[in-house]
Order: C-alpha cells, then sequence, then structure tokens
C-alpha cells in the first residue's frame, strides 16, 4: 500500500502549486474541489513524514544500541510508536469515498407505531440537529410535517460542514445514519405502563455542489401545485402553494409546502432532488463497479433496521457493528459520537480487508 505513497506526494505538491494560483479562486467550483483534495493529501503527508521520521530514529537507534545503552532502551517505545504510526497510515491510505466531504441532506418519517413513531420522528431530528451543533456544523429544516401530538411526520434536513477535509465532512459521519430506527419504550399515551416498539426512517443524501452537477431536463420533469395542509389534513393557506415534483427519467418524487411562495417550494423541491438522483446515480456506478465496497455497513437499503433504541435499559444499540452502550439518555440529546465512530471504525476493517484479498 505504501508503494503509492510517492505518487500522492507529488500529486499534494502538484495542488500546492495550483492554490498559489489567483486564478483559481476565480472558479469556486473547481477551487473547491482542488482545496477538498488537498486536505485530504495534507494528512496522509503529515503522516507518512512521521512514520519515515520515526523508521530513520529507530535504525538509528538499533545501530547504536550496542555501543550505548540509552539508544537500547528507546528501541522498544520507538518500535510501539511506528507501529502505531504505520497503521494510522495504513487506515488514511484506505481509498476514501469521493462524497465523504460533502454536505447531506437527510430525511427523517414516522414508520410503523403511529402516534409514537412520529413522536420517535421528532426525537431523531432533534439527536441529529444536537449532534450537528457538537460538531459546529450548519442546519437548516428545508421542510417538516408535524404530527397532532407534537410530532413530526416527515422532515428533511440540510446540514453544512465547516472543513474541507473529507475525514471530517458531513457525509463521511452521517453516510450511515440511512435505514430504519427503532425504539422500544412506554408512549405518553399508554396508560398501563407497556413497552411498544415503534420505528422511524432516516434516509441521507450528499448534497451536490452547484446545480450543474446533476443535469435536469425541464422535459424530465411533472410539476404539480396543490394546496398546503397541516396536521390533521387542515388547509395552512389559501393558494396553491405546495409543490410536488416528478423526475421521470428515474420516478423519483419530491413534495414540498413549508414555504408560503410557490417559487420557494419549488426551489427547495429542486435541492432535494439533485441529491436524491445524485445518490441514484452512485448507487448504480458503485453496483457497477466490481472493486468497490462489498461491505454492508454503508447501505442505503430502506428496510434494514440499523439501531434500537431502549428507553427503560437506557441503551443504545447497533446492529451492524455490534456496538452497545447504556447511555441512550446522552445519545438522543447528540452525543453520537461513539455510535457513528464504530459505524466508520467498522467501514476501514471491511475496506482493509477488501484489499488485502485483493492482494
Amino acid at each position: 500500500m505504501f508503494e503509492s505513497v510517492q505518487t500522492l506526494l507529488t500529486e499534494h505538491e502538484d495542488l500546492e502549486g495550483q492554490l498559489a494560483d489567483p486564478e483559481l479562486h476565480s472558479d469556486p467550483v473547481r477551487s473547491k474541489k482542488v482545496n477538498r483534495r488537498y486536505a485530504e493529501l495534507s494528512r496522509i503527508v503529515a503522516a507518512y513524514h512521521q512514520w519515515r521520521q520515526l523508521t530513520d530514529d529507530l535504525a538509528a537507534a538499533t545501530e547504536m544500541a550496542d555501543e550505548d545503552e540509552s539508544f537500547a532502551a528507546e528501541i522498544p517505545g520507538l518500535t510501539e510508536t511506528l507501529e502505531a504510526v504505520q497503521e494510522k497510515l495504513r487506515r488514511i491510505l484506505i481509498p476514501r469515498d469521493p462524497n465523504d466531504s460533502r454536505d447531506v441532506i437527510m430525511e427523517i418519517k414516522m414508520g410503523e407505531g403511529g402516534a409514537e413513531s412520529a413522536l420517535f420522528a421528532g426525537d431523531l431530528l432533534r439527536m441529529y440537529l444536537h449532534y450537528a451543533e457538537s460538531k459546529k456544523w450548519k442546519t437548516e429544516i428545508i421542510s417538516q410535517t408535524s404530527s397532532d401530538l407534537g410530532g413530526i411526520k416527515d422532515a428533511q434536513l440540510a446540514i453544512k460542514g465547516s472543513s474541507s477535509d473529507p475525514a471530517e465532512g458531513v457525509w463521511a459521519h452521517l453516510k450511515y445514519e440511512g435505514g430504519v430506527h427503532r425504539v422500544q419504550r412506554v408512549p405518553a399515551t399508554e396508560s398501563q405502563g407497556r413497552i411498544h416498539t415503534s420505528a422511524a426512517g432516516v434516509l441521507v443524501f450528499p448534497e451536490v455542489d452547484e446545480p450543474e452537477e446533476v443535469e435536469i431536463h425541464a422535459n424530465d420533469l411533472k410539476i404539480d401545485v396543490y394546496r398546503s395542509s397541516g396536521p390533521g389534513g387542515q388547509s395552512v393557506n389559501t393558494t396553491d402553494s405546495a409543490v410536488r415534483i416528478t423526475h421521470l427519467p428515474t420516478g423519483i418524487v419530491v413534495a414540498m409546502q413549508n414555504e408560503k411562495s410557490q417559487l420557494q417550494n419549488r426551489e427547495a423541491g429542486m435541492r432535494v432532488l439533485r441529491a436524491r438522483i445524485l445518490a441514484r446515480y452512485q448507487e448504480e456506478a458503485d453496483a457497477k463497479a466490481s472493486e468497490y465496497r462489498k461491505s454492508q455497513i454503508r447501505t442505503m437499503d430502506r428496510s434494514e433496521r440499523i439501531r434500537t433504541y431502549n428507553f427503560p435499559e437506557n441503551r443504545i444499540a447497533d446492529h451492524r457493528t455490534g456496538y452497545k452502550a447504556y447511555n441512550l439518555d446522552q445519545a438522543i440529546n447528540g452525543a453520537m459520537e461513539p455510535v457513528i465512530q464504530s459505524c466508520i471504525i467498522a467501514d476501514e476493517e471491511a475496506r482493509l480487508a477488501e484489499i488485502g484479498n485483493d492482494s
């Protein structure tokens, strides 16, 4: 794996030259791509130089060990540190998901369980909002349909990061959240204290950087307008401001009604539509690339039960990674980093295993 580092060092040096060119910054799209790639390679370059330095230090200590006991004493510590840095470099060199540095659009929908499912969907929305806040990411609720008891029937949330480093990207962390989230607790509406099980669904899409990135022809769209409605179906306004957009080639449908203006709802709908189309194209490309990741950790299967939130036991468990902790009260308030890191680590292990099998 380390044989490829020299090529990456050369690319890093070339990108450094591009970033010094004022003309680059007159093209925001290209500038963003160059900055992302430079940030990704900078981590590799730093780890590689650290590995080389430790390798040289260990060689020097080994050479001088017979003449000076102080050098011999350094060898165990240098060896241990070198092994750790070497493992870190191996993981950094794993080919990254090209979307890792992208922002995301997340959709949360109530599922089985009626009113309790809607309440849980609202809990998930707040959980992700708090998690984003802890990461200093910006959030925007694009749309939200509330239920009668204060939960949500569905919501669409945009999350925007601030780092150009793909390892710190929003998609790099939240791409694992897509699937069915199951909750076990005593509902507020349960008078006899019985534990109920219900579920809510989460979908996560990488957001399109520029509209031109996903080409959509006007003739490929069917746009319907209708009157917005709120909880229980009552009319929210008296104008046909809600918009339903159907992308005919893929069959993807997006409905938007939060804004009072038909134009605003259409713009918001197109934003979500582009993200869904990008995700669809990526899934198709991944399916065709036999050398691409085969692990199920990142599956976008909408029916997969990925996690259980057990309130009576204060337990959160991820069924893909085996992660389990008894701090659900903290996790549901946004302390999601440990469970998300378990997904990232499992993903890396699967990639390393695949590379080993191919070598």
